[in-house]
């Protein structure tokens, strides 16, 4: 059996924020793929303003490079569970990955995740031992945490044989010696264990085609373009070819453009061959685990399994009385073609009409997943309303379940307290508890999704921002009885049109938390704060004070108001209630009550409690 000694495949894994963008980044600079005239920008792989802005890593990138004259195709991937549709897809094209530890926090559930996705796959893993020159690294410790992981994760004795490397990639430099002081400028030890290590792939061009698609681009120009391995044979541009459809059905294309992918650049190239990580254009119709194959010899592979959707929200035209002020695209008609346009390239979102031609219900991996969609329309110029995020319930064997999440906790131990008493009341089960010794406490949960709407704020304030929250979805299990999770606050709604005042906001601040500054444009049913106590407060934050031509013997005295808690999309979307929903356009986050009436919505809720007591 032959094998193509002249290239690698391989994907680099983590946890969130452990340095798998940046690692890409050095071996980049570092390998012989750039000329010295290319300026690479910090986490150049994370193309996406979002990505930019809060270090995440969205979709997957492919990049290769060379080095020692073999051409090395590496895959980053994306860390957070939200997009693990990603991560699994990747795992089917490549033969090995390089898993990236940080040398403090040691393994995370996201770690668990994606090397259980890379494990089931059969593939070879090498770990890097990343952020080394930390004071509080603990890279012996970091590596037995791996073992131990490796081994509950059931690996076989060929991946148990790991090697390691001990690297900053922040700094650019690695070595074998778990001691900082022994690190050298270069990443050498990184590309020499991927050349030993992961396998080279099989040499079959000879045999008929096939090529699988794990992603999808989209482009204006040439519509929608495939993204993933040749497993065996030969595509050529100008070949007429078989694509086989999920649902069995078989349609004929030819091939108008191959591409390669060389450094940061997307490379045309006139053919391709087994063991090439590429993307084919030409097929409108492509769809993810979709096979193509020569038009004689029609063998697909196995369909790729892709994670299902645990979360939907409702996403709505917006009809507030500040509907279309400051957006380009406030139509039914431009947010239905921008929620589909989606579709293109994201597979793990599913989109579903409604009785309403308004309204549209969107279902994604999580309240990152959907929030991240919310944010890119926005500052796109789109205006639209979406309600609160609620669990996909399924059935199984007759049985109601509902999804449940692996939680892990990092916190000092002063907090545990209060964090282990905050999840019992989400219906929590605690599994595990590890005491560092250092003053640090890891716990790991088991938390029904909707136990965890709308924690993350509460789990901020509980641990002063001390605390780290991590969370993977973990299996559909028998649905609890009872609400769970949820606003325990009312909400202060306005009673009227206008402007607010610093009066308006001074009657009534003592009431609850004030999310409003002075001056700013409202409407009747606008929420405007979060009420202290249980109930929702109407309230009238427009007041101006009355003039009088009475002198008060405190007059100099200035009116100082708190300040006000500005909510972000994601803080937004956790406080709403079930009767409310977000206002969102390019230039404003507004909660509201979805009936704005006062007396509407008491007739409402009287007519609910009366249905529900029947």
């Amino acid at each position: 059996m032959t094998v193509r000694n002249d290239i690698r495949n391989v994907a680099i894994i983590a946890h969130v924020d452990h340095g798998k963008t940046t690692m890409v980044d050095e071996l980049l600079k570092q390998s012989d793929t750039l000329d010295e005239r290319t300026d690479l920008a910090e986490r150049a792989m994370d193309s996406n303003d979002i990505e930019k802005e809060r270090g995440i890593t969205i979709l997957a990138k492919n990049t290769a490079v060379s080095y020692k004259g073999t051409r090395i195709n590496i895959l980053d991937t994306p860390g957070h569970a939200d997009f693990g549709g990603e991560v699994e897809r990747i795992m089917k094209m490549v033969d090995g990955v390089v898993l990236i530890v940080d040398a403090y926090e040691g393994t995370m559930p996201q770690t668990r995740f994606v090397l259980k996705k890379a494990l089931d796959q059969k593939l070879i893993p090498i770990v890097v031992v990343n952020k080394i020159d930390k004071p509080t690294a603990r890279p012996a410790e970091v590596v037995d945490e791996v073992l131990e992981l490796f081994i509950e994760l059931g690996a076989d004795d060929e991946q148990l044989e790991f090697p390691v490397v001990y690297a900053s990639a922040i700094n650019g430099t690695s070595s074998l010696s778990d001691d900082a002081s022994a690190q050298q400028p270069t990443m050498d030890p990184i590309f020499d264990m991927i050349m030993e290590h992961i396998p080279a792939p099989i040499d079959n061009s000879e045999e008929p085609l096939q090529f699988q698609v794990a992603l999808l681009d989209y482009n204006d120009y040439v519509g929608r373009i495939g993204i993933g391995r040749v497993f065996r044979g030969k595509i050529k541009v100008g070949d007429q070819v078989s694509l086989l459809k999920l649902d069995g059905s078989v349609k004929n294309f030819r091939v108008t453009k191959l591409f390669g992918f060389f450094g940061l650049s997307r490379v045309e190239i006139d053919e391709a061959k087994a063991g090439d990580l590429i993307a084919v254009s030409g097929m409108e119709d492509i769809f993810v685990g979709e096979t193509i194959t020569p038009l004689n010899h029609q063998e697909a592979l196995p369909v790729l399994h892709i994670d299902e959707p645990t979360l939907q929200m409702t996403f709505l035209t917006n009809n507030s009385p500040f509907a279309g002020r400051e957006g380009k695209y406030v139509t039914a008609r431009k947010i239905e073609e921008r929620i589909m346009k989606e579709l293109h390239t994201d597979v793990s979102l599913l989109v579903e009409n409604t009785d309403s031609p308004d309204a549209w219900v969107v279902s994604g991996r999580g309240e990152l997943h959907l929030s991240i969609l919310i944010e890119n329309m926005r500052r796109e110029g789109y205006e639209l309303q979406v309600s609160r995020p609620e669990v996909i319930v399924k059935t199984f064997d007759g049985v109601r379940c509902e999804p449940f999440e692996r939680v892990q906790i990092d916190t000092p131990e002063e907090y545990m307290g209060s964090v282990i008493e905050s999840l019992g009341l989400r219906k929590g089960e605690m599994q595990d508890m590890q005491n560092s010794g250092n003053g640090q406490v890891r716990i790991i949960f088991l938390v029904p999704t909707r136990g965890l709407i709308g924690y993350s704020t509460e789990f901020l304030s509980m641990t002063r921002g001390y605390g780290i929250m991590s969370h993977t979805f973990e299996a559909y299990l028998p649905e609890l009885p009872g609400k769970i999770g949820g606003r325990r606050n009312g909400a202060l709604v306005s009673t009227e049109t206008g402007k607010t005042t610093t009066y308006g906001i001074m009657q009534i601040e003592d009431r609850g938390t004030i999310f409003i500054e002075p001056g700013t444009a409202i409407y009747e049913g606008m929420i405007v704060g979060e009420n202290a106590r249980e109930n929702d407060i109407a309230v009238n934050i427009t007041k101006a004070k009355q003039q009088t031509n009475v002198r008060s013997a405190t007059k100099d005295q200035t009116n100082v108001i708190k300040r006000p808690r500005t909510l972000t999309l994601e803080e937004s979307l956790e406080f709403m209630g079930e009767d409310e929903y977000c206002e969102i356009t390019p230039e404003s986050i507004r909660l509201r009550k979805q009936i704005l009436d006062k007396n509407e919505r008491e007739k409402s809720a009287k007519r609910k409690k009366k249905a529900e007591e029947n």
